[in-house]
């Protein structure tokens, strides 16, 4: 069925509406007509809506649908539900609609609805069970998928590639006079589209712009919060402020973790302050701006950005965090992909963006432990077993001491390739064996 069952009971409840209060709205409407939405050729899995409030007259409903003939009156229910919600009873509504889920639909009928009216209410979808679920502070984040926030055509089956995280980007990816919208767009993504397990993350604006977005993100199964050209501390903590508030207004318990991203010279003098910041769980680095910072240009060798992404590291390892390589942009060369995550690798990264679902694997497979790393932390590890089996104080590899946080890394390495099916699970048993 196309329509999703509404149970009034999942909006957020605010005062009912009814006829004059909407004619006292129109009084106050700056705007007469609100055009949300995209159409035209190309366009798939969205809806452009044009609205125009009025005083009389009743609904005026036109829709046009790729997909009328089989939806087309389950489509002007939902519609009439929204106009119904917000109190609205007179209105021009015309919906050019390409296919869109329901969760877009309304998405873009309540941002025209809140472009004309000075409501703050909410018309929100019920919860997909299958996206409740946390995130781990130091669970694998190999990749990051990035998706234009105001695209949903990009993401409604962008988990089936199994990137580690999905980005919804509300910054660069979005234009000026779409970053309203969007904000609806990515929130409804986030409740209502599944992300098969992926971490949920979403770049936000640069602060202080950014700290309006988190009222859509936070009390809507947001896992990880990206800060982009993040410069200072201070703007990790207004970001943790804000959080905070709203996780304590919505009554919400879970961590939100946040990346920042390293677009700057100050941004790599600053980094290791803002690795240290509250909730941080990994930093980035954005090649692009930080090339441009410096007035120079990005190459493939990476010498002129050597220095930032060393600083990024160490400042990463130092706090304890995941430290994340820029993006690779020609999405066509693997081979070259390939040089760059094993360069990144042994720089010292964790992991890295992809702007295209095809470099996934490619990044999984050179980042994921190697055949000699693997060995030589099933040797760390068994030692280990061994000393402690002996009751031994002290473990040793061949005339080597090796200290705890040697340990704890060999067994993280040896979990990991037993996740990634590089390593069975009784490898401990063909070790001794062989």
């Amino acid at each position: 069925m196309y329509l999703c069952r509404i149970n009034e009971r999942t909006f957020i409840e605010y005062e009912t509406l009814n006829q004059n209060r909407n004619r006292q709205f129109m009084e106050f409407a700056t705007e007469k007509i609100a055009r949300i939405g995209n159409t035209g050729k190309g366009v798939r899995s969205d809806c452009h809506v044009t609205l125009e409030l009025s005083e009389k007259g009743g609904i005026q409903l036109e829709l046009i649908s790729k997909v009328g003939s089989m939806y087309g009156e389950e489509i002007k229910t939902l519609l009439k539900s929204i106009l119904n919600f917000y109190g609205i009873h007179h209105a021009s509504l015309l919906v050019e609609d390409s296919g869109a889920l329901p969760s877009v639909m309304a998405a873009r009928m309540e941002a025209a609805i809140r472009q004309l009216l000075p409501t703050d209410k909410a018309y929100l979808l019920p919860m997909l069970e299958e996206n409740n679920y946390q995130t781990l502070r130091d669970r694998n984040r190999f990749s990051r998928l990035y998706l234009p926030g105001n695209t949903p055509s990009l993401m409604i089956n962008a988990g089936i590639h199994k990137p580690d995280g999905i980005i919804l980007d509300l910054e660069d990816a979005v234009a000026p006079n779409k970053k309203y919208e969007a904000r609806f767009l990515v929130r409804n993504a986030l409740r209502n589209i599944d992300f098969y397990r992926a971490e949920r993350m979403v770049r936000i604006n640069q602060v202080p712009r950014g700290i309006e977005d988190l009222e859509f993100l936070v009390p809507n199964n947001v896992n990880l919060i990206l800060v982009p050209k993040c410069e200072s501390a201070e703007q990790i903590n207004q970001v943790n402020q804000e959080i905070a508030r709203l996780k304590t207004q919505h009554g919400i318990n879970g961590n939100i973790w946040l990346m920042p991203i390293i677009e700057s010279a100050l941004g790599v003098l600053k980094a290791l302050e803002i690795a240290q910041s509250e909730n941080v769980v990994a930093m980035a680095i954005g090649l692009e701006d930080y090339t441009a910072d410096l007035g120079t240009r990005r190459t493939q060798e990476g010498t002129e950005s050597f220095f930032a992404r060393s600083m990024v590291v160490n400042a990463c390892k130092a706090a304890g965090i995941q430290a994340i390589d820029s993006v690779f942009s020609d999405v066509a060369d693997m081979e070259a992909l390939k040089e760059t995550v094993v360069r990144s690798k042994a720089l010292g990264f964790d992991g890295m963006g992809c702007i295209h679902p095809r470099q996934i694997k490619v990044i999984h497979e050179n980042f994921a432990p190697d055949a000699v790393e693997i060995d030589k932390a099933k040797k760390i590890v068994n030692a280990f077993m061994e000393a402690t089996a002996k009751g031994l104080g002290v473990v040793s590899l061949g005339t080597k001491m090796i200290d705890p946080p040697v340990v704890k890394r060999a067994q993280k390495l040896i979990d990991l390739a037993v996740t990634m099916g590089k390593l069975s699970a009784n490898w401990r048993d063909e070790f001794t064996n062989a």
